[in-house]
């Protein structure tokens, strides 16, 4: 052990002194409030944080296990696939893994594909999976941490990209601004901070670009998509950072410009996190700290020199001229068809570690735990005392409404398709029923043709939103867990968004088709049906909602929709007389909007209608209106009725779709 103590001891004393040495130099000092140099071409503006808003992170006894997932491939609903997933074989991926990251410091994770980095900062941040199972004990300033005290305090960079994006990047960015950075700051001083990220960034030449949707939207490149991730984050200036693998997809000047930013950050006093993904030594140079993971245990924490004079203690110093970042990668990974004999090596490493002096003094500072003082509480209990949402409730619902109302503008394909597909329908409809006369056979004409508006727009506005919710999911399930916006905010938004278009397409039919089959020719009864048709189409709009919030993804959203709008459709009182509805499925045929429908429209076509020519006629033919609505058993005192149980049912399903949406952000948590 002794051999080991001295030159782990020695190193650190000489890294003090080299930095006191290089601050001298060039006439700057540190002190316990910061100081930010320049690094490159890159100037993080913000101050330096105060000492009584730093964070000291440490993590000890971290392990995680992942359940293996049911293999059933018939779940209807993903509110209905959770199960108990205690009795299912588990996979150890994390193994009692203790760190601490101090602020003034970047701290980079390092190892191969499999290591558990990834795995390691999801567990950190409290957003691992919820078939993975975490244990362990996570401390901001010696004190345990909550998830809404953690994430007011903290921005995470995910490694995967999710945007909306008919959105262009400054859009993008102010957005963020607008719901993520403290409300007491001016839209001025936001915007502000918006053009300085997106100049530090170097994302000025694309700031006006939409940031795509492959295959429909041209995108911004790879490179432009990962640096405006990190530039949402480093928006509000946190006190923490996490990023996952944040270059990956960047050339080397651009990589080195986003480890610069974050450099600059933790100079200013903030605490740093990072998983790296094969930085070049430029970089490596940059870490004030390692964390060297494999096969889920910690092989090395400690500087860049540190990890230097530890492996030489090992027999297995890096070369010169090798890039220790990969040279330390590669000696920590298991190398296929040398499986056994890798983990051993692992295996050793990780065990030498744990017994030397820095391992040690690593797992002490780690479990160290305050006493409850004052900030006790703001750690804590922040989840109970402290709503986790920068903005208030009427500024996300300004945001929010923004941008879903932009994304749906910024659409073409969107509005033309719908207004086209609305057009060519209509048309075809008007001109095969051309014409119709108040005759028997005009009339059967006419009630079939009742029945196909509410079929068209049943069919075409539930087809048109049922991958709405489905779409966004991830992108909605990431921004509220970051405490960006409440649920009720962004399922009010999104509907009221749409609200205008789906309102506009019912009447554009209507219109078309009314005066071309030649209905009842009364002013008052045309605005009347164009209003029930209307009212139908919100009607089918919710209905599809909630079978998109209620489903886990597009394909399953599509497959059960039609089958769940079949029997409503049969209850309609067009194929099946409303008397001939079985005793047990009463209570089904008081939720479809087609009985309702179909009665409104029949009750505003035929109420009142005392001429029908039934002369040259054989077989039954109805003589008035009346006798039109007797034969499906509808009543003329009805239509206050129907039209209230329209509402009624397009309120219920809004709100189930509302409470399936709920249900999936509780379930993520």
């Amino acid at each position: 052990m002794s051999d080991e103590q001295t030159p782990l001891l020695r190193i650190e004393q000489e890294r003090k002194s080299r930095r006191c040495n290089s601050n001298e130099e060039d006439g700057s000092t540190v002190s316990d409030e910061g100081s930010l140099p320049n690094y490159g071409s890159t100037e993080y503006p913000p101050a330096a944080l105060p000492h009584n808003e730093r964070i000291i992170y440490s993590w000890s006894s971290m392990n995680v296990f992942a359940t293996e997932r049911s293999r059933s491939k018939y779940k209807f609903f993903s509110l209905c696939s959770r199960k108990d997933n205690s009795l299912l074989p588990r996979k150890h991926i994390l193994k009692n893994v203790h760190g601490i990251a101090y602020p003034g410091e970047l701290l980079a994770i390092l190892g191969s594909s499999g290591a558990g980095k990834t795995t390691l900062l999801n567990a950190l941040t409290f957003r691992s999976p919820s078939n993975v199972a975490v244990t362990g004990l996570r401390c901001v300033n010696g004190i345990p941490v909550s998830f809404g005290a953690l994430t007011s305090q903290s921005a995470y960079v995910q490694q995967d990209d999710l945007f909306i994006g008919s959105l262009t990047v400054k859009e993008h960015l102010t957005f963020q601004a607008l719901v993520r950075m403290d409300r007491s700051i001016p839209r001025q001083q936001r915007m502000k901070r918006v053009e300085e990220v997106i100049k530090d960034l170097a994302l000025t030449k694309c700031q006006n670009t939409c940031i795509g949707i492959p295959g429909r939207i041209k995108c911004i490149s790879g490179g432009e998509m990962k640096r405006l991730s990190f530039a949402a984050e480093v928006l509000t200036n946190p006190s923490m950072m996490f990023c996952d693998e944040p270059t990956s997809g960047l050339d080397s000047f651009m990589a080195l410009n986003v480890i610069q930013v974050l450099k600059g950050m933790a100079q200013n006093g903030k605490t740093v996190v990072c998983t790296i993904h094969q930085p070049s030594s430029e970089l490596y140079a940059m870490f004030d700290k390692l964390l060297l993971m494999a096969e889920g245990r910690v092989a090395f924490i400690g500087t860049p020199d540190e990890a230097d004079i530890f492996f030489r203690l090992l027999d297995a110093p890096c070369p010169h001229n090798y890039n220790p970042a990969d040279y330390f990668v590669q000696l920590l990974a298991v190398v296929p068809g040398r499986e056994e004999s890798c983990k051993q090596a692992i295996s050793m490493i990780c065990d030498k570690f744990e017994k030397s002096e820095l391992g040690l003094k690593n797992f002490q500072a780690a479990t160290a735990v305050q006493k409850p003082d004052y900030s006790y509480e703001l750690w804590s209990n922040n989840d109970q005392h402290k709503s986790p949402y920068k903005a208030s409730w009427f500024a996300q619902f300004r945001a929010v409404l923004w941008r879903s109302w932009l994304s749906v503008m910024k659409d073409p394909l969107l509005i033309k398709v719908r207004l086209l597909q609305t057009v060519l329908v209509s048309i075809m409809i008007g001109v095969i029923f051309y014409g119709q006369i108040l005759n028997k056979v005009g009339v059967m004409n006419i009630d079939g043709v009742l029945f196909i508006f509410l079929t068209s727009m049943s069919f075409q506005n539930v087809f048109a939103v049922i991958n709405v919710f489905c779409s966004e999911l991830p992108i909605f399930l990431r921004e509220h867990q970051n405490g960006m916006y409440r649920t009720d905010v962004y399922f009010i938004c999104k509907t009221l968004s749409e609200t205008p278009l789906f309102t506009f397409v019912p009447v554009i039919f209507t219109c078309i088709c009314y005066f071309l089959i030649g209905l009842n020719p009364d002013v008052t009864r045309f605005f009347i049906a164009c209003g029930i048709v209307t009212l139908v189409a919100h009607v089918a709009i919710s209905f599809g909602y909630f079978i998109s919030c209620a489903s886990s993804n597009t394909s399953m959203a599509l497959s059960i929709g039609p089958p769940l709008m079949l029997p409503f459709l049969l209850f309609g009182g067009f194929f099946l007389n409303i008397s001939s509805i079985p005793v047990y499925f009463k209570w089904l045929s008081y939720f479809s909007w087609f009985r309702f429908g179909n009665e409104a429209l029949m009750i505003n076509q035929w109420r009142g209608v005392g001429a029908i020519n039934c002369t040259n006629t054989s077989g039954i033919c109805p003589k008035n209106g009346h006798v039109v609505l007797e034969m499906y058993n509808f009543s003329e005192g009805n239509f206050i009725k129907d039209i209230v149980m329209l509402f009624a049912i397009m309120f219920v399903f809004r709100l189930l779709a509302y409470l399936a949406l709920l249900f999936k952000t509780f379930r993520t948590k």
